[in-house]
């Protein structure tokens, strides 16, 4: 099939680029790796395609003690091979190793990625995990939503009128804490049936303080799950993951599709879970002998 006529503007500075989105049926064009095959199938029809590209300022990777904060124009590729991002927050090379192919992520960006609100996207999942926000730009002016309030559906965001999301902000890993991120897939770089992303945090005594989970492909939106209590206070070498995983399963409410069975996914959770955390856990001692 083929796109709908649509008319495309290339504005180059953000104020322009609002302006072209306040008119009836524009929508943001950054990589359009999610937005393209949904014209093509006729899943979307905008009546402008708003291309951001030109726009100056939304296409670097800045890193502090805080966190890292991603622009709009940032391709995964890049923000893959960031060293000082990944050392800041390592979940962020992790995930986005995984995410689809490298011609998609040659292209593909992590904020419109974000934007996308895809629950089977891998970077909607590490916002969550990492308790991250975006930065709004709006006809009145620039605002920092939450993750929480970000996300309120699939495919959906909390964002209404004209806007456009300029960049993500993922904090920083705390100190002795290891993550860990993998899924399973049909084929590499299809879409995941099941993927898990975690946090282990252990105290100075190297005990299990925190260990938290977000899933790829399991809810309907990002979903942040508090497995703690399963492990808490447990040495890090005798903490039983496999009961974080168990406990896991009962937190979770997946959907049945065409690809799995809402008891196959679950099934996937406890058992990348429990793989997932011991992996963090390892990293977090590690880290924890380092700081």
């Amino acid at each position: 099939m083929k796109p709908a006529p649509f008319s495309y503007a290339d504005p180059g500075s953000l104020d322009e680029a609002l302006e072209v989105l306040a008119e009836e049926g524009a929508k943001v064009l950054a990589g359009g790796q999610s937005l393209l095959p949904l014209l093509s199938m006729r899943l979307a029809a905008p009546a402008t395609l708003v291309d951001i590209n030109r726009v100056p300022g939304l296409d670097a990777v800045d890193v502090t003690d805080d966190g890292v904060t991603v622009g709009a124009l940032v391709r995964h590729h890049a923000l893959l091979h960031h060293d000082a991002a990944a050392r800041v927050q390592p979940l962020l090379a992790r995930a986005t190793a995984n995410v689809a192919h490298p011609a998609i992520r040659n292209r593909g960006t992590t904020v419109g990625s974000i934007a996308h609100a895809d629950p089977s996207g891998e970077m909607t999942s590490v916002l969550a995990l990492t308790d991250g926000s975006v930065t709004v730009a709006g006809a009145a002016g620039t605002d920092t939503v939450g993750w929480r309030d970000f996300f309120v559906g699939p495919l959906e965001t909390s964002i209404a009128g004209p806007a456009v999301v300029t960049s993500a902000f993922f904090p920083a890993l705390p100190p002795r804490s290891g993550t860990a991120f993998a899924e399973i897939a049909r084929r590499k770089g299809d879409y995941a049936v099941c993927g898990a992303g975690v946090v282990v945090t252990l105290d100075d005594d190297r005990r299990v303080t925190s260990a938290r989970a977000s899933y790829v492909s399991v809810g309907i939106v990002p979903e942040v799950h508090d497995l703690t209590e399963a492990v808490a206070g447990a040495p890090v070498e005798k903490a039983d993951w496999a009961a974080a995983g168990a406990l896991a399963r009962t937190l979770v409410e997946p959907d049945t599709d065409i690809h799995a069975s809402a008891d196959y996914r679950r099934l996937l959770v406890g058992v990348l879970t429990e793989r997932t955390l011991a992996e963090a856990a390892a990293e977090a001692s590690a880290r924890a002998t380092r700081e």
